[in-house]
């Protein structure tokens, strides 16, 4: 599949090092300002973004989004709910529920069938409304790869079951750009989130999900690798149903050498516990977590907050330490250079647009409502690009498409 050579005119990202950032608005802690007009910029990397728009094109820029010099035509870039740029160049981007490829700058791109956990095709089902296939690549969070052993590795779980109808929950993984993209992990089969008929059908599809695994989740939160034990956590969502709970924290091992994967389920928990959470980060071989915490199924106060620990200690909440309690629900963080970017969720926050923020390791904290963005909610989180922005979507309610967001952290005060 072939992208054609489009000329148009390029978009200009206007901020640079040059730039006088007193012109900027800012917090006491960052500058931040929307992406300019031309594509909604999906994700970055380093000096690379990748964006598209609703009429059907997608877009590569190697100068932080200031000009687009590569452009293909995509018929459904509209539907586009994913993008990851790896590090040798290559683009992975989905749209609902098709994985694609780009190894050559746009200038051709060809699709990715997943292979299932036994080498066979893994084919997203044939859903009943064709315009509900269901959002299998889809993540809450922004930051799917790791170097590890010298060589670089890509993992992410779909945040689904929100939008665009039901859909299986997986963690995918790639060892070699992208080319081969394979199932790691496989959720049950949760009846609470299969497929409805549309109006007037009687079909009846499979049921979605591994009907070997009674680990049922609605969606993944986060997934993130720990340098330390050469391991991968997980954590899922969403609240206590027939089935059970849905709320796990899961760890996983890879073994190149059998390219194959040993799961543990670390903790099951209701909703109101601080592992009903997301934004996993490992910074020195302490792990740091955010958790989301609601429902009625527990003591109140919600048990929610940024939280840190030994990786070893998850599953003992008295060996967890608290580091800041925004009293509201929060399932993203970052940590990049001793800062820790986290944000509200807006339809559970007063904030119209809350950021949590700490310069230093979780030593100090703010928060700050940038109200001129209203009601929304900052997820999918990039590291900083090589001007120093880290990249955030603002989602309108929790999860639809809407604006993206530029932070650039000031230098702590002397």
């Amino acid at each position: 599949m072939a992208g054609g050579a489009l000329i148009v005119p390029s978009s200009i990202f206007g901020i640079d090092a040059d730039t006088d950032l007193s012109k900027i608005p800012s917090t006491d802690h960052f500058w931040y300002r929307l992406q300019p007009d031309g594509p909604y910029i999906d994700t970055q990397r380093d000096n690379k973004a990748f964006g598209f728009t609703d009429d059907g094109k997608i877009y590569l820029s190697e100068d932080n989004a200031r000009t687009w010099p590569h452009q293909a035509a995509f018929a459904n870039a509209k539907n586009i709910t994913f993008s990851c740029i790896l590090k040798n160049g290559n683009v992975l981007f989905a749209t609902r529920s098709k994985l694609y490829l780009s190894s050559d700058k746009l200038k051709s791109y060809k699709q990715i069938i997943v292979k299932d956990t036994d080498g066979s095709d893994y084919i997203p089902h044939t859903p009943a409304d064709p315009e509900k296939p269901g959002w299998y690549f889809h993540s809450l969070d922004g930051e799917h790869t790791w170097d590890i052993d010298g060589k670089e590795m890509m993992v992410w779980g779909n945040y689904c079951n929100v939008l665009g109808g039901a859909v299986p929950v997986n963690v995918y993984y790639s060892t070699d750009n992208g080319e081969t993209v394979k199932i790691a992990y496989s959720f049950g089969q949760n009846p609470h989130f299969q497929e409805k008929l549309a109006k007037g059908q009687t079909r009846k599809g499979p049921l979605l999900g591994n009907p070997d695994n009674s680990t049922v989740c609605r969606h993944i939160h986060s997934v993130a690798y720990n340098p330390a034990e050469k391991t991968f956590y997980a954590c899922t969502g969403d609240h206590d149903r027939t089935v059970g709970h849905e709320c796990h924290w899961i760890r996983g091992s890879y073994d190149a050498s059998k390219d194959s994967w040993d799961w543990k389920v670390l903790v099951s928990s209701n909703s109101n516990s601080r592992y009903k959470s997301g934004g996993i980060n490992f910074v020195d071989g302490q792990l740091y977590w955010a958790a989301d915490a609601n429902g009625k199924n527990g003591t109140m106060p919600h048990d929610r907050g940024i939280f840190t620990c030994a990786p070893a200690d998850i599953a003992d909440p008295k060996k967890h330490s608290l580091l800041f309690n925004p009293q509201y629900e929060s399932a993203n963080l970052l940590i990049e250079d001793k800062v820790i970017l986290s944000a509200h969720y807006g339809p559970a926050s007063p904030y119209n647009t809350g950021f949590i923020y700490s310069p230093d390791m979780g030593k100090t904290w703010a928060q700050y409502d940038l109200k001129q963005f209203g009601k929304s909610s900052p997820l999918r989180f990039n590291k900083k690009n090589s001007d120093g922005w880290f990249r955030v979507d603002l989602r309108k309610g929790w999860i639809e498409r809407s604006q993206v967001l530029f932070i650039k952290p000031k230098e702590p005060s002397a």
